[in-house]
């Protein structure tokens, strides 16, 4: 299982606590300590995290999340976030009830499905021929608890070779999160490893050492190898590209062999351009929901997305990089879905004569 080692907290400095130099009015000196011993709980958990990868990523992620995570309006890819509007949520939601289609719309988000999409390339190593990845996107684990159940169940008679996890674990883009590690234990402990992870723009990195202690591999602009019969296959993944921007794509394809085979993670397929420019080979991504709501024939009314429509969902090709866009298993904003299932994925891998 991927832990999070426990070690000692380097000296910590008072003067960069969110609670330095904050007023003390009569009987304020218990939550004062409460805050300052939460700090240290934090960054203590993030330590390992920040030897990883140094400490600029870490330190930077969590200044965003402080100043940005709950915006509506700005930072990011895109200029409006439903997902942090409280507003938006309500009207779809009251518009849903009125019109007689909530009740249906919470069942279809239930009702997961198993999909296979088959990958060709002339790339592919003959040793993994047949190399099969689980792919489960936009979990929301807390606020998709039926379509989660429903994924348990389906997870048992599946067999893969590695399974990847494209973001969004949690339901709100803010706030507390224990639920949502609470959620990913329960899948987790149906899922086969090994487990690798990315972030999505709903998540916050404070839940890494918790994901990694359950056995996920967060990657952070970072890869594995993996080889068979002295071939081999890299698995890359970056950290949020939509909401927070803290990819980095060529830091990780510049540490991958470019005459070799490698899969692109990310939570968004927005960095198509990127990852085809880094000859990635293949990527799989999530966020869209496939537009979640979606009009007859599986037209999505938004995106929420920078990208053409046409790589919204499913299976699509950009110049010679070959990618999937899963319309995830959770739902976001409002737990329903219309003409537009829940899936899980399996990617088989095969090669292909060169063209």
């Amino acid at each position: 299982m991927w832990g999070v080692t426990k070690s000692n907290l380097q000296a910590v400095d008072v003067a960069e606590s969110p609670v330095h130099d904050v007023a003390r009015p009569a009987g304020s000196g218990s939550i004062l300590v409460h805050q300052a011993l939460a700090t240290i709980a934090e960054q203590d958990a993030l330590a390992p995290l920040e030897r990883r990868l140094g400490p600029h990523h870490v330190r930077q992620r969590l200044a965003v999340e402080r100043d940005h995570e709950a915006q509506i309006f700005g930072q990011g890819l895109n200029f409006f976030h439903i997902e942090n509007s409280y507003l938006s949520r309500a009207i779809i939601r009251a518009v849903l009830k009125v019109t007689g289609l909530y009740a249906r719309g919470v069942r279809n988000a239930a009702k997961v499905v198993v999909r296979h999409n088959h990958i060709r390339s002339p790339h592919l190593p003959e040793a993994f021929e047949g190399f099969t990845l689980l792919q489960l996107s936009d979990l929301h684990v807390d606020m998709s608890e039926a379509a989660i159940a429903r994924v348990i169940d389906l997870l048992g008679d599946l067999r893969y070779d590695v399974c990847v996890l494209t973001g969004d674990y949690r339901g709100e883009t803010h706030g507390p999160y224990d639920a949502t590690l609470d959620g990913m234990t329960r899948l987790c402990a149906a899922l086969k490893g090994p487990i690798y992870g990315v972030l999505g723009n709903h998540d916050t990195i404070r839940l890494v050492p918790g994901l990694e202690a359950i056995g996920i591999r967060m990657l952070f602009n970072e890869s594995e190898t993996f080889e068979r019969h002295e071939q081999r296959l890299h698995l890359a993944g970056i950290d949020d590209a939509h909401f927070y921007r803290m990819e980095s794509i060529a830091k990780v394809a510049g540490a991958i062999p470019s005459d070799e085979f490698s899969i692109l993670i990310s939570h968004t397929p927005e960095v198509y351009r990127e990852a085809a420019d880094a000859k990635f080979d293949v990527m799989l991504s999530g966020h869209t929901h496939g537009g979640q709501i979606c009009l007859p024939g599986g037209m999505p009314i938004t995106l929420d997305s920078v990208l053409p429509r046409r790589m919204g969902s499913g299976p699509w090709r950009y110049n010679e990089l070959i990618g999937y866009t899963s319309v995830g298993t959770g739902s976001s904003v409002v737990p329903v879905r219309f003409n537009c299932p829940p899936e899980i994925v399996l990617h088989h891998l095969h090669p292909s004569p060169a063209q």
